[in-house]
């Protein structure tokens, strides 16, 4: 699908902040630009940005509920209750954990930790684990990544003389669990200064304020932000704030000396001896962890980050690793057979503004990833069910700028349960009310959704010409990593290249284009990949002009260091 490319000039009020920053990079035209689009006010703010400092990280008691979840965790200790730390199954939820027990484990050795399997127990808390949790004598649990709407179980626990302390970042409902405390920074009333932080990031503040409490060094906490890293990127919640400064030294350390089960996956991945960045993290690390529970146990996960021998780690990470290859061949087989189901009907396309699909065979852990497929897709709020224990379970995907949390909530009579984010929520319903619900479902997207939320946006940062990608510029540009929402990779424009006459196709059915463009600004030839854009090569080797949309990366294919590439996002006709 053709995106809408779009540039928004800075005001009048940023091109002062910009004409004063520039000062400072007056060699990199465009880097104050992108500074000020970022928020950056001062050259000040511009250097703490690229030098993100573990002493700029929030006070944790700033997070309300903080000092009555540490109070609680020291009784516990000091009276030697026995402690399960639980989580949710993804790469969030199993980070979390491992991070929260092994830390624990430094002071206390009664801690335990538990993972609900997704086919037996589904989503969050269920009393079957509540049960297990007291015939082992569990007096506190400490749940991570959900339990934010966990009200019954959390009374049904209550009941058998177990405490809560909740560590979630999902939306939570008007009536809240009545848990000893409640670390949620997205709470009503909240006034914790950074509100995007991953369930692993809230895990992360709630042991800052523990070694605070107890006048503990934190060296031993940070060196675990590699884990945090990792739930950053596979959450994708904002980089900016305190989430940008952990995943800055969290990334750091991923390189240098990581999690020993991490290490396992980054030599499985074939990323040992390279830079880590994000994109590896979002792309090839965080599908792996995300397997294990998608297709077995995400307690296989947390056994990975906790192991102690380093070719244990491996032979749990090569498991790991066939998951996620059984995970790649459901989910192309799935999303064949919902295309094929779309393309059947018709009017499922062409008539509405949302997609509702239904399949009681198809796998329960892959169907996010499906619906995300069919988002990217068609570009339009989609909601993929299957049946699981005697229920339709689904998850949902949306589009740029729509609320499918408030979609999906605007049908919570219907619902069994339902819980996430602005862009993604898992819910389930009794399958007897799954067409009511995709009539609700779609009409309030259609009442809700606007015109250009339905065609992809391309945002573009700033026009740039070849002769301003300077090593300079490009050394600079580098500093703005970690990247992710919020401080996205850039965007660059540039009008009018051309080929410069040796781009040819590539790739095993010839899909892509690997391109040498020149433009009018000087002689360098720049190196680009358009990638599945075989149907503009006979344009492009027209030796007619056009406009590029791309990212800079570096080309890991080049044999001399520094060498980078133009990543080909969409080329369209110079219009003259």
């Amino acid at each position: 699908m053709t995106s809408k490319w779009n540039y928004l000039p800075l005001t009048t009020e940023e091109q002062k902040l910009e004409n004063e920053i520039s000062k400072k990079y007056a060699n990199c035209p465009p880097i104050s630009e992108l500074l000020v689009q970022r928020g950056i006010t001062s050259v000040d703010e511009a250097e703490k940005f690229f030098h993100p400092s573990l002493s700029d990280l929030h006070d944790p008691y700033l997070m309300p509920d903080m000092d009555k979840a540490v109070a609680r965790l020291n009784k516990a200790m000091g009276s030697k209750e026995r402690i399960m730390v639980y989580g949710d199954y993804d790469v969030d939820g199993t980070t979390a954990v491992a991070l929260v027990y092994k830390y624990l484990q430094n002071f206390y050795s009664n801690v335990e930790y538990y993972i609900p399997t997704r086919y037996d127990e589904g989503y969050g808390i269920s009393k079957r684990s509540i049960d297990i949790a007291a015939e082992q004598g569990v007096r506190l649990i400490i749940i991570l990544d959900c339990g934010i709407k966990a009200i019954d179980e959390i009374k049904y626990a209550k009941s058998l003389g177990i405490d809560f302390i909740i560590c979630d970042h999902h939306v939570s409902d008007d009536e809240l669990p009545d848990a000893v405390a409640i670390l949620n920074p997205k709470l009503e009333g909240s006034t914790y200064p950074c509100p995007h932080l991953s369930g692993c990031g809230v895990g992360f503040k709630f042991m800052q304020a523990f070694a605070l409490s107890n006048g503990i060094p934190t060296t031993e906490l940070e060196n675990m932000l590699d884990l945090v890293a990792v739930s950053i990127a596979a959450d994708i919640v904002p980089m900016v704030d305190e989430n940008r400064i952990m995943a800055y030294h969290g990334l750091r350390r991923l390189n240098s000396n990581p999690n020993m089960g991490l290490r396992a996956i980054i030599k499985i991945c074939g990323l040992n001896n390279r830079e880590i960045s994000i994109s590896d993290v979002i792309f090839k690390i965080g599908p792996r962890i995300n397997a294990s529970g998608r297709m077995q146990s995400g307690r296989e996960a947390v056994e990975l980050f906790v192991a102690r021998d380093a070719a244990d780690a491996y032979e749990k990470g090569k498991a790991i690793d066939q998951y996620n290859k059984d995970r790649k061949e459901l989910d192309k087989r799935i999303t064949d057979e919902a295309n094929a189901i779309l393309e059947k009907n018709g009017e499922m396309l062409s008539d509405k503004k949302s997609i509702v699909i239904y399949n009681k065979d198809w796998h329960k852990g892959i169907i996010g990833i499906v619906a995300s497929r069919l988002t990217e897709l068609y570009y339009k709020p989609a909601v993929v069910l299957t049946l699981s224990n005697g229920l339709a379970t689904g998850s949902s995907r949306s589009v740029q700028g729509f609320d499918v949390y408030k979609a999906v909530d605007a049908s919570r009579d219907l619902l069994e349960n339902f819980g996430g984010h602005t862009y993604a929520v898992g819910l389930s319903l009794k399958e007897e009310n799954i067409p009511e619900f995709t009539r609700r479902f779609e009409d309030y997207v259609a009442k809700n959704i606007l015109p250009s939320q339905l065609t992809p946006l391309l945002d573009i940062d700033a026009y740039l010409t070849f002769s301003e990608i300077t090593p300079e510029f490009i050394s600079t540009l580098r500093r703005f990593n970690p990247f992710g929402p919020g401080n996205h990779k850039p965007v660059f424009c540039t009008h009018s290249v051309m080929d410069f006459g040796t781009s040819k196709l590539v790739g095993k059915n010839l899909e892509h284009i690997k391109l040498e463009l020149v433009d009018d600004t000087s002689g360098k030839v720049m190196n680009g990949i358009a990638f599945n854009m075989a149907d503009k090569f006979e344009y492009v080797h027209s030796g007619k002009r056009f406009d590029a949309c791309f990212t800079i990366e570096d080309n890991k294919h080049q044999n001399s260091s520094g060498a980078v590439q133009l990543l080909i996002k969409e080329i369209r006709p110079t219009k003259n």
